[in-house]
């Protein structure tokens, strides 16, 4: 039988968010020998669920696993899923949902990694036990999402000096108020982690406006940023694990 993966991210405008999602599917179905893999999203722009799902069916596939492609449990999750849900069960189809990428372990050395890529990039030779981080979120007014973001904090603080978070929008503290917090630390230097899946319109111009304005409020120089998780194998490899799980209680 003909395995089809469905990545289903929030969405986006922007043509670099595609072309990672493209390349993200395009690991996954070398690594894990999907016959099938694409993404579609939950809104913003087609193709949406329903097409995405569709296009798996049209290429033959007689089982379809669907990861919802999101840090935190939410809204927006729980949409994916009751959407997905219906449209499986509505055209009588073999699917599986997953969960999350959100509370696995990976997920924090995935930040770990872009901390240590940053550091390589920009000679930062201090060890990580006197870098202080501060790690960015987006934000939501879910508690659930704020928890999961908390966690991942959490997880990688035995690895550095400090570690400081804070929120795009919906949430407290906000970017000034977090890197303010790790600035009163008296950092030697501030790693600052962008939390967030792609490089769209937030990570381009809203994160970066709100960090130079804060890094300039407080008068601080020795600040630098990672990378976005982007496209990573290890995330790819997070995605098919998650994949599996389910497939798996299918005997697929």
């Amino acid at each position: 039988m003909k395995k089809a993966l469905l990545i289903v991210d929030r969405g986006s405008r922007e043509p670099d968010v595609r072309q990672e999602l493209q390349e993200i599917c395009s690991i996954a179905k070398r690594r894990a020998g999907y016959d099938y893999a694409d993404y579609c999203f939950l809104e913003v722009l087609p193709p949406f669920i329903g097409e995405g799902i569709s296009k798996c069916v049209a290429s033959g596939a007689g089982f379809v696993t669907v990861m919802p492609y999101f840090l935190y449990p939410g809204m927006k999750l729980k949409d994916t899923v009751k959407q997905s849900a219906k449209i499986g069960k509505d055209r009588k189809l073999q699917m599986a949902i997953t969960k999350p990428l959100s509370y696995h372990p990976m997920m924090a050395q995935l930040i770990v990694d872009r901390i240590s890529e940053l550091k390589k990039d920009r000679g930062i030779t201090y060890p990580d036990k006197e870098c202080d981080v501060v790690l960015i979120g987006h934000g939501s007014s879910d508690k659930n999402a704020r928890d999961a973001f908390i966690h991942a904090a959490n997880m990688i603080r035995p690895h550095y000096r400090s570690v400081h978070f804070c929120f795009l929008e919906l949430d407290h503290p906000n970017i000034e108020e977090g890197i303010g917090q790790a600035i009163a630390g008296n950092p030697k230097v501030i790693l600052m982690m962008p939390y967030f899946l792609h490089r769209g319109a937030h990570i381009k111009t809203d994160v970066v406006k709100d960090v130079n304005a804060a890094l300039d409020k407080h008068g601080f120089t020795s600040a630098f940023m990672a990378r976005h998780l982007g496209v990573d194998e290890k995330l790819v490899d997070l995605v098919i694990e998650r994949a599996r799980e389910v497939e798996k209680r299918f005997g697929v």
